[in-house]
C-alpha cells in the first residue's frame, strides 16, 4: 500500500516542508513543460513563434485555470473526510467526481475549440502571429480533459497526504514532453502547433499513470459497488465546493487577459518579451502556489479532525518557509534576470531583453504579496470556505482591469509590468480579515460541536 500521511498531529513547520517538497518538485516540472516550449520555440523557430505560443497565455489560463481549480475544490471534501477518519464517504467522493470530471472536461473543451478565433480577436492579436496562435490555442483546448483528469487524480492523492507519487509520474510525463517537443518542431516541422501536441499528449500519459497506480496501490481507495454509485448529494457537495474555486482562478484571469489583451496592443515585441517574463515569472513562483497547495491539504485535514488551532500555526510556518525563500529568488532575479532572458530570445534582441528584465523586476519587488496571497487563499479553501476565497479572485480582476484601461495606455509596458503587483495588494485587502472571519467561525463551530 502507497503510503499515506495525517497532518492532523506534530509540528506544523516540518510537516508542511516536507509535504510542499514534492509538490514544489511536481509544480517546477509542470512550468518546465512551458518553458521547454517557449525555449524551443523562441530558438529555433523565431520571435513571431514565441509570440504566437504568448498571445493566448491568459486565456489558458482562464480555461485551465478553471479546470485546476475545480479538481483542487473537489479534493477538499476527500481531505475533510479523510481527516475525520470517515473512509466510505471520501471513497464516494472520489467516485463522483471522477465522474462530474468526465462530464465537464469534455464540455468545456467542445466549447472553447469552437470558441477559439472568437478569443483571439477579441484579444487584439496581431495579424502576424495569429495563425501560429490559433493553431496553438485550438490543440491545447483540445486537451482539456487529459490536463483535468490528471489534476484531479494528483488532487485527490495530495488530499491523502501523499504528495511524492504525482511527481515521480510528472518527472516521466516532463521527460517525454521534452522529447516530443523536439521531435514535432525540428523532425515533423509542425511549428507552435507540435509544442501543444508534445505537452496535451504528454500531461494525458500522466493521467493515465496517476489512475492506475491510485486505484492498485492506494487500499484505502479501493471500492465497493455501492460506493461507484451516483449520488447527487455528494455531487451537488462537489459543485459546490469545486465551482466557486474553479471561478475564482477563472474571474482571476479576466483581469490578466484585460491586461493581455492591452499588452498585445502595443506590438510583437512586448508580447515577445511579455511571454519570456511571465515563463520565468510562473517558473520562481513555483514554491509559493506549491506552498499553498500544502496549505490546502493541512487546513482541510485540520478542519476535518476539529483542531482549527493547528490552521493558525501552519499559517505562521508557511509565513516563515515562504519569506526565506523570497529573499532568495529576489536576489537571483534582480542579479541575472537580463540572463534568463535568453533562455528565449537572441542576444541581439536588446529590446525585448530589457523589457523581460523589467516585468521580472517589478514583479519579484512584491512576491510577499503573493506569497501571502497564496497562503491565505487555500487555507480558507481547504477549510471549505471556496466562496469566500472567490471574492479574492475578484479583487485581483479590479486591479488588472484598472491598470489595464487607466495605466498601461499612459505608461506602455511599465504599465503591463505593475498590473500583478497591483492585483496581488487588492487581494490581500480582501484575504486578510477573511482569514480572520474564517478563523473565528472555525472556532465557534468547533465549540458547538463538543
Amino acid at each position: 500500500m502507497a503510503q499515506l500521511r495525517e497532518m492532523t498531529t506534530g509540528p506544523s513547520l516540518p510537516l508542511i516542508f516536507s509535504f510542499t517538497l514534492p509538490l514544489l518538485l511536481g509544480n517546477l516540472l509542470q512550468q518546465t513543460y512551458s518553458l521547454v516550449d517557449a525555449a524551443i520555440v523562441g530558438k529555433f523557430l523565431g520571435i513571431n513563434a514565441l509570440a504566437s505560443v504568448g498571445a493566448s497565455t491568459s486565456v489558458v489560463f482562464l480555461i485551465l485555470g478553471f479546470c485546476n481549480g475545480c479538481c483542487g475544490g473537489f479534493a477538499i471534501p476527500v481531505a475533510q473526510k479523510f481527516g475525520a477518519r470517515d473512509y466510505v464517504t471520501m471513497r464516494r467522493y472520489v467516485s463522483v467526481s471522477l465522474k462530474i470530471a468526465g462530464v465537464m472536461s469534455v464540455i468545456i473543451a467542445l466549447l472553447t475549440s469552437l470558441l477559439c478565433a472568437f478569443i483571439l480577436r477579441t484579444m487584439q492579436t496581431p495579424e502576424n502571429i495569429f495563425q501560429g496562435a490559433y493553431s496553438y490555442l485550438l490543440v491545447t483546448f483540445i486537451g482539456v480533459p487529459c490536463t483535468f483528469f490528471y489534476n484531479l487524480l494528483s488532487s485527490i492523492i495530495r488530499a491523502l497526504g501523499d504528495s511524492k507519487t504525482p511527481f515521480w509520474f510528472l518527472l516521466f510525463s516532463t521527460i517525454l514532453n521534452i522529447i516530443l517537443d523536439l521531435f514535432c518542431i525540428l523532425i515533423m516541422g509542425w511549428g507552435v502547433t507540435g509544442a501543444a501536441v508534445a505537452t496535451v499528449f504528454s500531461q494525458g500519459v500522466s493521467a493515465v499513470l496517476c489512475y492506475f497506480y491510485m486505484y492498485r496501490k492506494f487500499d484505502i481507495l479501493k471500492t465497493e459497488p455501492s460506493d461507484r454509485r451516483f449520488r447527487p448529494e455528494l455531487a451537488r457537495q462537489l459543485m459546490y465546493i469545486g465551482v466557486p474555486m474553479g471561478l475564482q482562478f477563472s474571474i482571476t484571469a479576466i483581469g490578466s487577459i484585460m491586461l493581455q489583451s492591452a499588452n498585445n496592443a502595443l506590438g510583437t515585441a512586448c508580447v515577445a518579451a511579455f511571454t519570456a517574463a511571465m515563463r520565468i515569472k510562473m517558473f520562481v513562483m513555483c514554491a509559493l502556489d506549491s506552498l499553498g497547495m500544502a496549505m490546502a491539504t493541512y487546513s482541510g485535514q485540520n478542519y476535518g479532525a476539529g483542531k482549527p488551532g493547528r490552521i493558525w500555526q501552519g499559517i505562521k510556518s508557511a509565513s516563515l518557509m515562504m519569506i526565506i525563500y523570497v529573499a532568495v529568488v529576489a536576489a537571483l532575479i534582480w542579479g541575472f534576470a537580463d540572463k534568463f532572458a535568453l533562455l528565449f530570445i537572441s542576444a541581439d534582441e536588446t529590446e525585448i531583453i530589457a523589457d523581460t528584465a523589467l516585468f521580472l523586476h517589478f514583479n519579484v519587488s512584491f512576491f510577499p504579496l503573493l506569497g501571502m496571497l497564496s497562503i491565505l487563499r487555500y487555507s480558507i479553501q481547504g477549510a471549505g470556505y471556496t466562496k469566500l476565497a472567490m471574492f479574492s479572485g475578484v479583487s485581483e480582476m479590479i486591479a488588472r482591469v484598472l491598470v489595464s484601461v487607466i495605466i498601461v495606455p499612459l505608461w506602455g509596458f511599465v504599465g503591463v509590468c505593475v498590473g500583478d503587483p497591483t492585483a496581488w495588494l487588492f487581494a490581500n485587502l480582501f484575504l486578510i480579515p477573511a482569514f480572520i472571519y474564517v478563523y473565528r467561525r472555525l472556532h465557534v463551530i468547533v465549540t458547538k460541536e463538543r
